[in-house]
């Protein structure tokens, strides 16, 4: 079994679209989507739900106001001013600290879990997905990231299937690190523009860190061809191998619109492209 990762510097790069290429090409596969701070691969694949849980992180103090004494221990030791002068605890404020719950003489403050998502096991048209749902303005994306990779895996080893398809987060951050760990190969897609060059550099970096294979494809690349060519020359400075060029194809848009891959919707110049990449990709692993 291979670990695939697609990813990049920054969003908006592409990386749903061909993540989505690749589970109507790829045989015996999972989908898994990691960027659960704005998961959008469901909107490709119309997943059908089977399994539905909620994802728990981090806990919020609450007080037994019944058995308070309203001693007013824990509103002068907390830094945060998450108590509220009748006692009741802010969940906005509370960083989960516990502090409070430890000096309360009356032992009459918990720390409860905090539910803040979901994440799902669901069939698509193309096998089965796993995928998650953060709440808004929640944290802890990059442990969900990490429960979602794991569960993919766990169905691919359970059936016997040849690869995992990781759709990844954006940038370089915690929930990108959590998507490269551990994988074959990670997929950078990039877009002809100084800042793709520079954000493609920094999230090479981050998988050369850790010691993943890093490939690069450029999306969109006839719309700047110079920057293009500095782009590859970038990869061929510093041994990443560049798997192909996209070139800017109004289908792509299309197939979206009607919830399709570009690999179902027409026969186009980005289909085409795009399947010579995963069948390179398939080869190097």
């Amino acid at each position: 079994m291979k670990q695939i990762v697609i990813i990049s510097g920054k969003g908006g790069t592409g990386k749903t679209v061909i993540t989505g290429a690749f589970a109507a090409l790829a045989k015996n596969k999972v989908m898994a989507d990691c960027d659960v701070d704005a998961a959008d691969l469901h909107l490709l694949l119309n997943p059908d739900i089977k399994e539905r849980h909620e994802f728990r992180s981090g806990k919020t103090a609450v007080i037994d106001r019944k058995l308070c004494t309203k001693c007013g221990k824990c509103i002068s030791i907390c830094r945060f001013d998450a108590i509220t002068e009748d006692f009741t605890i802010d969940p906005v404020y509370c960083e989960g600290c516990a502090f409070c719950s430890h000096i309360c003489p009356a032992d009459t403050i918990k720390m409860k879990e905090n539910v803040v998502g979901e994440w799902f096991i669901a069939d698509t048209r193309f096998g089965p997905m796993v995928h998650a749902r953060l709440g808004i303005a929640e944290e802890n994306s990059g442990k969900l990231v990490t429960l979602v990779r794991k569960k993919a895996k766990e169905i691919a080893e359970q059936n016997k299937l040849d690869f995992v398809i990781v759709d990844g987060a954006p940038g370089i951050g915690c929930p990108v690190i959590a998507s490269i760990s551990g994988v074959d190969c990670a997929l950078v897609i990039t877009e002809p523009t100084l800042s793709g060059l520079h954000d493609a550099d920094r999230v090479i970096k981050v998988t050369g860190h850790f010691g993943i294979s890093a490939k690069l494809v450029v999306n969109k690349c006839d719309l700047n061809m110079d920057m293009t060519e500095k782009i590859e020359k970038y990869c061929a400075d510093n041994n990443v191998e560049t798997l192909g060029r996209i070139g800017f194809d109004k289908s792509i848009v299309d197939a979206m619109v009607n919830g399709k891959t570009i690999i179902e919707y027409s026969d186009s110049k980005a289909k085409e492209e795009i399947t010579d990449i995963w069948n390179k990709l398939e080869t190097s692993l």
